[in-house]
């Protein structure tokens, strides 16, 4: 693969999930187990894309009510103010966060020889249960880049907080250009979104308010 490829598919992998390798980091959170690939997670009976060459799973244990958690994950609209690399987040509908409900959200790219300087996500919630489980789909797009995604999120309440486990799928030409460069820049991402979302709910309800303070941003 030529330097330039490469780059472009590093590029177009760094932002379904928005990933650690995007801010130079591949630290996992405290607690994080990555999950051999054999049973997919799944929510209202569906999983991921089950075709997919590219896939992760990994999970950790949160210290904090479920009540927090689901909170911080499911507002997608505050994502920005606890995932650093989370440019903008917009809900497309309202009330409620639910099956259908629709979502934009943006992060930036470093410099690279490709003419993208930012990929732009569109997730639909395709299942829901409160408290439980989601699942969303969507692509990344960007100049002359494109990822298919299909994610997957469990929380199960312990007796010290709540184990959340997640595992994504990537379908696209960049990222089966390249499978194992592919799954392991995906692990960095998702280990890092884990990361980011134990952070945030285990910090005090006044740092959640005010994000800077805490150093969430």
């Amino acid at each position: 693969m030529s330097a330039v490829r490469n780059a472009g598919l590093r590029t177009a992998l760094l932002t379904v999930p928005l990933a650690a390798a995007l801010l130079g980091t591949a630290v996992a959170p405290a607690g994080a187990a990555s999950r051999p690939p054999d049973k997919s997670l799944t929510c209202g009976g569906k999983g991921v894309d089950p075709r997919a060459q590219v896939r992760h799973r990994t999970e950790t244990l949160i210290h904090a009510p479920l009540r927090t958690v689901w909170k911080l994950q499911s507002e997608v609209e505050h994502w920005p103010s606890w995932q650093a690399a989370v440019t903008t987040a917009e809900r497309l509908d309202h009330g409620p966060f639910r099956q259908g409900s629709a979502f934009r959200w943006t992060t930036p790219v470093p410099p690279n020889p490709t003419p993208a300087t930012e990929l732009e996500i569109t997730s639909t919630v395709e299942q829901l249960r409160r408290g439980s489980c989601i699942r969303w789909t969507g692509p990344a797009v960007g100049e002359g880049l494109r990822i298919d995604g299909v994610h997957v999120w469990n929380f199960v309440p312990t007796g010290d907080g709540v184990r959340v486990r997640t595992e994504e799928t990537h379908t696209g030409p960049q990222v089966d250009a390249d499978v194992p460069a592919a799954t392991e820049i995906l692990r960095q991402g998702l280990e890092a979104w884990l990361r980011d979302l134990k952070t945030a709910a285990e910090a005090p309800a006044h740092d959640r308010r005010h994000p800077a303070r805490a150093g969430l941003r």
